[in-house]
């Protein structure tokens, strides 16, 4: 059967490319850093690292590998089971308890990623009786969520209180009604209105969630998030984020809730209830990701001055970056196609970065999304500013 499709993916696949669309994969052959050695994929050699998560710089901090050794030996590589099995011990309920407290929530449930997190909210919690709003740009592990239950379906436009209104009012006759957003959305950096949301939540009688991958452990004084940030944290009833980022850069995810919220997620949320626990290696250096953040700000202050430098480097040498004090820092191209060569020329001049085109951003809108560090140096960003000027000059040539 296959040799009758063959032809067709392959077809498919052609015209990614001629569209300018496909995303290769390079490999690194060294840990998550600011600096990372390309084996394969293009130039090989040492390459500043701009397209990361690792917000913080932990993903190779020594007191985390540190961490992760000690928790090798004391509790075993894997668990071989789900949760509810013999798949939990002391070192993830620690884990949820301190995220708990970290997030201010009542409770925590951990998950094998955030995606998996998003995937298990909606069906558990929400019924054909109830609906949904969802903002129009939240990420497709939300989107993907929202598919597999049976609520009513609703969308606001991005971050536009207006519409968000019109939706509540149109589902005053749900059981339920939740208000699902991004706290950061990743793509453009831009920051969720979350008091604005929960006031007008407060007013329609309905449920707050927020995705806040791309903002906990650096944004907010304490880096407990845009609900933090907001001044929000008591307002929202759900949390879900993700350890694979800020937290250190390796996977699972998590749901930080109301008890009851929790309590049913353990009985009913598929993802949880079907999946392998987190490795107990993560939960063990995620808990020492926690004391890195909680004992000291200096982290999050070398990133909010990466972030601060590249911003005003860039806009200075004449390149169009989306508003904004977020390590995120999208800078517009346009094009798809021009947006994959810039990219190209900048791993050749030691500058690692990806191009972002449909179906991951609208078309028209390519950019390439620049993330700072906490791991980089001031001249790290100087240096990669001056990449870009030269790889601009070389793509119009």
């Amino acid at each position: 059967m296959f040799d009758n499709v063959r032809a067709d993916i392959a077809t498919t696949l052609d015209e990614i490319r001629e569209a300018g669309l496909f995303k290769p994969e390079r490999v690194i052959g060294t840990p998550q850093s600011a600096a990372v050695t390309v084996t394969g994929g293009g130039k090989p050699g040492e390459v500043l690292n701009f397209c990361a998560n690792n917000y913080l710089g932990l993903a190779d901090h020594p007191e985390v590998l540190a961490a992760a050794k000690d928790a090798l030996d004391r509790w075993g590589y894997g668990m071989a089971s789900v949760r509810f099995i013999c798949g939990t011990q002391d070192v993830h309920k620690e884990l949820e308890d301190r995220l708990s407290a970290f997030l201010g929530q009542e409770d925590t449930i951990l998950y094998s990623s955030c995606f998996d997190a998003n995937g298990g909210v909606f069906e558990t919690l929400l019924d054909a009786e109830d609906a949904v709003i969802s903002d129009a740009l939240n990420h497709a592990s939300i989107i993907d969520g929202i598919r597999l239950s049976k609520a009513r379906r609703h969308r606001y436009a991005n971050r536009d209180m207006a519409d968000l209104e019109k939706q509540l009012q149109e589902t005053q006759d749900a059981r339920r009604r939740l208000i699902v957003t991004d706290g950061v959305f990743s793509m453009d950096g831009y920051v969720a209105p979350l008091r604005e949301i929960c006031d007008l939540a407060d007013r329609y009688d309905a449920m707050v969630m927020v995705d806040d991958s791309h903002a906990v452990g650096f944004v907010g004084a304490g880096g407990r998030g845009t609900p933090e940030l907001h001044g929000v944290m008591d307002r929202v009833d759900i949390i879900t984020g993700t350890l694979g980022k800020a937290l250190g850069g390796a996977s699972g995810g998590y749901v930080a809730a109301r008890r009851e919220i929790v309590a049913l997620l353990r009985q009913r949320s598929r993802p949880y209830l079907f999946s392998n626990s987190l490795a107990p290696v993560i939960a063990a250096a995620s808990l020492k990701v926690l004391d890195l953040v909680e004992q000291s700000n200096e982290l999050r202050e070398r990133l909010a001055a990466n972030t601060a430098l590249f911003r005003t480097k860039m806009t200075e040498a004449g390149f169009e970056i989306l508003p904004g004090d977020h390590p995120i820092a999208p800078v517009m191209i346009g094009d798809a196609a021009e947006a994959g060569k810039l990219a190209e020329l900048l791993l050749e001049r030691g500058v690692y970065v990806i191009g972002f085109s449909y179906p991951v951003v609208p078309h028209g809108q390519a950019r390439i999304r620049v993330q700072l560090s906490a791991a980089h140096s001031a001249e790290d960003v100087e240096r990669a500013v001056a990449a870009f000027v030269d790889a601009r000059a070389a793509l119009g040539e």
